[in-house]
């Protein structure tokens, strides 16, 4: 699954590309999975809608719409309005040309004014796109690399859950998955299966430092392709060739040697050097 880096890649890639375009017209599939708002509504919200900016907010792609209606539209339709696209495990949002082929399990096509199209493709139909009439989309977690080192702290004081667990909550941290948390605990030398409570004000502030480094480089890596990940212009990302623990159960450790380790927690794979966390 995109997890924060991935997301913030290809809303920074649709910001430069996309940002002001208009959106003319909206084909959608017939598959119902995808759409957490019914077809007519998204096709009504999005169609002379300008793209005012595209953000991420955790793991989605916000686009902030400017509403202006039709002739036979009513004016309430006016104003600000939100296109909410959540990638799933395997969606893609891709800008393209209407001459290029379209891949198969596409569920959305917007044309926009400039004459390229934004395409929604999802194989396996557990990403959702959702409108809203207004901006108010946001998650209950925080964001990582906005939060400070006492918020971050407080966030796993007193939880007898594992501390990957608890990074994986989005009710806690927005944005981070598998691969980050796994990356995070390595670099913080914090054993994953750890109770979030059991942690020092020293281990915490090393985990709150390691969160922010990797995250902040694998957005410059462009995320991880460890599936189907690409970029809206269709690039794979950098950062997992720079993967310390993740996918590299029985590889040797790239500090000590020791093999790594791969352990399933809360139904998640976790991968963890048993020589440097502790």
């Amino acid at each position: 699954m995109p997890e924060l880096p991935e997301v913030e890649t290809i809303a920074r890639g649709l910001q430069r590309s996309v940002a002001g375009d208009v959106i003319e017209s909206v084909w959608i599939g017939k598959k119902p999975e995808p759409l957490k708002s019914p077809a007519q509504q998204i096709a009504r919200t999005l169609e002379g809608s300008r793209i005012s900016s595209v953000r991420r907010v955790g793991k989605h792609l916000v686009f902030d719409l400017q509403r202006t209606p039709g002739k036979k539209e009513r004016k309430q339709d006016a104003g600000r309005a939100q296109w909410i696209v959540h990638l799933g495990m395997t969606g893609q949002v891709l800008i393209a040309t209407p001459a290029s082929a379209i891949p198969p399990h596409t569920h959305l096509i917007a044309t926009l004014g400039s004459g390229r199209e934004l395409r929604f493709v999802d194989p396996r139909r557990f990403g959702r796109l959702q409108v809203r009439s207004d901006a108010g989309f946001q998650t209950s977690g925080r964001e990582p690399l906005e939060v400070d080192l006492e918020l971050f702290s407080s966030l796993f004081r007193g939880r007898n859950t594992p501390i990957k667990s608890a990074l994986l909550n989005q009710k806690l941290l927005a944005g981070i998955g598998n691969i980050y948390a796994d990356e995070s605990l390595f670099r913080a030398a914090i054993r994953p299966r750890r109770r979030a409570a059991s942690l020092t004000r020293a281990e915490l502030a090393r985990l709150y430092r390691a969160v922010r480094q990797v995250l902040a480089e694998a957005i410059t890596a462009g995320g991880s392709s460890v599936s189907d990940y690409v970029n809206a212009d269709g690039e794979a990302g950098m950062f997992q060739f720079a993967h310390r623990v993740y996918g590299r159960e029985a590889e040797p450790c790239v500090t000590c040697g020791t093999p790594i380790k791969r352990v399933v927690i809360a139904g998640r794979s976790s991968h963890w050097c048993a020589k440097c966390q502790k």
